[in-house]
């Protein structure tokens, strides 16, 4: 089955959650605009639409937080006035894109009554008149699928590939010159090849505990490299572990809070590598082509580095894939059962790599795609 692009020009695409998920549906954008339609209008949360003006493929975003996901939204103002706003911008047709464990409905039916003729999404059971394209919900069951690829797939249906399956993330000049201002005004004359560290991640369940961070890095002080901490104190420890280690790493210098997103990302396409938990910064370090040491909670299998140089880091548990945002056993273990030393290790070899060539499988190695 596929659309008559001909008659396919402004397509609404739909991904209502955190940045990270918003970056991994831009190849499948991308596919969109290769397979003809002239116009991307992005709908997304608040946090989502912060990268818009950063992704090439989407001409308009929209940003809105609806009643069924997680977000401090009250009321149901913005719910009435979002139908209205997709009516008068009169899309063709519209993309849900979800995670397999989401239901598209609530989005199809904001679909439906603005009047939008052509939906396509997965979904588990039948839609009947929501969803046009019915693309039948087969995950985790048979496969699970990279976020990135299941996106793609989506949109295969519908006869859109693209030959570039990248994530997008732009930076450009005005980024890079005040970054460089910042930096001058903090004593760092360097022009890249730092040791990049993000310390934290929405769910609690995901940040690699700030004590044996701090020792990971005592660990690369050898390396000769400044070490910039990019963010993470919404995970409390942070701060006092940092406090404990700052005379082990003189090298260290804390941005948390003070760059732009578009700062964030100048500062990570000079890096030399980014340490971090399985969150937004590893997705905009893999679309800028960054090698990431990724240490990766197995809350979910799907959301590993995206085709570049990474090294998954892990401890296999009985508890994995439970999707939990708060370790429900309270032990952390497949965070906690990673040494410090490990992740030293891997960061220092891909420091040491002579290219940042992009990886070519769509999982790496070092985790399994299927639970």
């Amino acid at each position: 089955m596929s659309w008559d692009w001909s008659e396919v020009e402004h397509v609404l695409c739909i991904r209502l959650d955190n940045m990270g998920d918003v970056l991994m549906c831009t190849p499948a954008m991308r596919a969109l605009r290769v397979a003809g339609a002239k116009h991307l209008t992005l709908l997304t949360s608040e946090a989502g639409a912060r990268l818009a003006p950063h992704i090439p493929e989407a001409d308009t975003a929209i940003a809105y937080d609806p009643a069924w996901v997680k977000n401090t939204s009250i009321g149901n103002h913005a719910d009435l006035e979002i139908i209205e706003r997709l009516r008068r911008a009169r899309p063709d047709a519209a993309v849900i894109f979800t995670t397999y464990s989401q239901s598209p409905l609530p989005a199809a039916l904001m679909c439906h009554l603005a009047g939008i003729p052509r939906v396509l999404a997965h979904c588990r059971e039948n839609p009947y008149r929501l969803i046009s394209d019915w693309v039948k919900e087969t995950e985790p069951a048979t496969e699970i699928r990279h976020e990135v690829q299941r996106q793609l797939d989506l949109v295969n249906h519908v006869g859109a590939q693209c030959d570039d399956t990248r994530m997008s993330f732009h930076v450009d000049d005005a980024d890079r010159i005040s970054l460089r201002r910042k930096l001058i005004s903090r004593g760092i004359h360097e022009t890249g090849g730092w040791i990049c560290v993000h310390a934290g991640a929405t769910a609690a369940s995901r940040r690699y505990p700030a004590e044996m961070l701090m020792q990971a890095l005592i660990g690369l002080r050898g390396e000769g490299r400044r070490i910039l901490l990019l963010g993470g104190h919404e995970d409390p420890a942070l701060s006092q572990a940092l406090e404990r280690s700052r005379a082990m790493l003189p090298g260290l210098t804390d941005l948390s809070g003070q760059l732009t997103l578009g700062e964030l990302g100048a500062v990570l396409e000079a890096a030399g590598v980014m340490i971090c938990n399985n969150s937004g910064p590893a997705h905009l370090s893999a679309a800028l082509g960054v090698p990431v040491v990724d240490m990766y909670a197995l809350t979910n299998p799907q959301h590993t580095p995206w085709r570049t140089q990474a090294r998954v880091l892990y401890q296999d548990v009985p508890c994995k894939y439970c999707y939990r945002s708060v370790c429900e056993q309270g032990h952390h273990a497949c965070l906690t059962g990673v040494a410090p030393q490990q992740v030293t290790a891997a960061a220092r070899e891909l420091l040491n790599l002579d290219g940042h060539s992009p990886a070519q499988a769509p999982c790496p190695q070092e985790i399994s795609c299927l639970p």
